[in-house]
């Protein structure tokens, strides 16, 4: 018989007979059946597991976790594209002893209670799983969507510690955080993690931008709760819109390519025209939502995860009898926005159609784009706007939610 069922059928039977008090702490120890959210543990029992809710990654590839009685080690495989490095963090139940042998891993004690967030990507899930709370600081306020942060930040509740390698490090030391949470590009320049470690600063990345598809960004959220051993509550919000993404994919998913409308993305940007490759994130979600790339027999964009920069002349033949046309610029919010970048966009089938949209659906009070926000964990939401866009038969009364229509 399983050690801890024997204990509590023992204990059970001495406390119904009147030998034996049970303390509250023992309690604890013998109906360990959640984590501690708001706790730490008392009086430690290396047999107790701690963790009783855990979680897994089933779409996400870029980030792990093994879990032990009183720690679980959090691995990011791949922190940036092309980074040759992993990063490890060994996230300790508060209360307990350290453990030996991870010198090359961040310790990290959990449930933290003081968290800096230095990408917007974070911030709907510190909301959704209910531990705002935490949130001290951002590295800057003026492109946050989430209406809960911009309220804190209005209110002047949140510090602003700058970005980069020019992070204000005095200024996170005397807010004493017990993370911060931040991304990495490989280059020295745009990186705050580095500095921040170096001053003794616990850091961790994000690194859902590596993932390819839509539902492997949005699992991201239970990277977040590992820090606030909220477990239990991010698998309750991902199953859900991990079912309803499926739901709405499985629709369409044996569409035969010729009953799929064809889709341009993008613009020019710079002497390139970056078409989206259709291995890619935003690939994904177009193929989900039944239809396909207009440039995808063009060379280097079937096998792409990225995007793939073509001259513009190749995309002015290829592209322009798209049936819809995903612009996705910044800046661009009318089709008059979209021409006065170049006149020869008016010639493009989706332009005199009616078919040219951007992901310009919410926009923060500050400008920034919520598709890139909460978006992020809202898949489900992405894909119904586009599968109403590209087969409005289907969802006829829907209303856009991260798109519009440029008129």
């Amino acid at each position: 018989m399983n050690r801890k069922i024997l204990i509590l059928i023992t204990t059970i039977a001495l406390l119904i007979s009147g030998s034996y008090t049970l303390s509250p702490k023992t309690i604890i120890h013998a109906q360990t059946t959640t984590n501690l959210t708001d706790a730490c543990v008392e009086s430690f029992d290396p047999n107790v597991d701690y963790f009783p809710d855990k979680v897994q990654f089933n779409y996400a590839e870029s980030v792990s976790v093994e879990y032990f009685n009183h720690y679980k080690v959090v691995t990011i495989t791949q922190p940036w594209p092309g980074a040759e490095e992993a990063f490890s963090y060994v996230l300790v139940q508060c209360g307990t002893p350290t453990p030996e042998d991870y010198d090359n891993a961040l310790i990290i004690e959990v449930p933290v209670k003081r968290v800096i967030s230095m990408s917007t990507t974070y911030l709907p899930h510190i909301v959704r799983l209910g531990v705002l709370d935490t949130l001290i600081g951002v590295d800057t306020a003026a492109f946050a969507s989430t209406p809960e942060v911009v309220e804190l930040a209005e209110a002047g509740e949140l510090i602003e510690v700058g970005s980069g390698s020019a992070v204000n490090v005095e200024l996170v030391l005397e807010a004493e955080p017990d993370l911060v949470l931040t991304y990495g590009s490989g280059f020295a320049d745009y990186d705050a993690h580095p500095v921040l470690l170096e001053a003794g600063i616990p850091t961790a990345l994000n690194a859902d931008f590596t993932e390819t598809t839509p539902l492997g960004r949005a699992e991201w959220l239970k990277y977040t709760a590992l820090f606030y051993n909220q477990e239990a509550a991010a698998n309750e919000l991902f199953d859900s819109i991990a079912q309803n993404y499926e739901e709405l994919a499985a629709q369409l998913a044996n569409l035969p390519d010729e009953e799929r409308p064809t889709v341009l993305t993008n613009t020019i940007f710079g002497d390139a025209w970056n078409a989206t490759g259709a291995q890619s994130y935003a690939g994904r979600f177009i193929y989900d939502a039944g239809a396909r790339l207009v440039l995808e027999d063009v060379e280097g964009v079937a096998e792409s995860n990225s995007t793939v920069p073509l001259d513009p002349e190749v995309v002015f033949f290829e592209g322009a009898d798209a049936d819809f046309w995903l612009v996705n610029a910044f800046g661009v919010f009318s089709l008059e926005d979209l021409l006065s970048q170049d006149e020869r966009y008016a010639d493009f089938l989706a332009v005199s159609n009616g078919g040219v949209y951007s992901n310009i659906g919410r926009i923060g009070p500050n400008g920034g784009y919520d598709y890139y926000e909460t978006g992020v964990i809202e898949p489900d939401v992405i894909l119904k706007d586009l599968i109403a866009i590209f087969h409005p038969e289907l969802f006829p009364d829907h209303e856009l939610v991260y798109y519009r229509q440029l008129q």
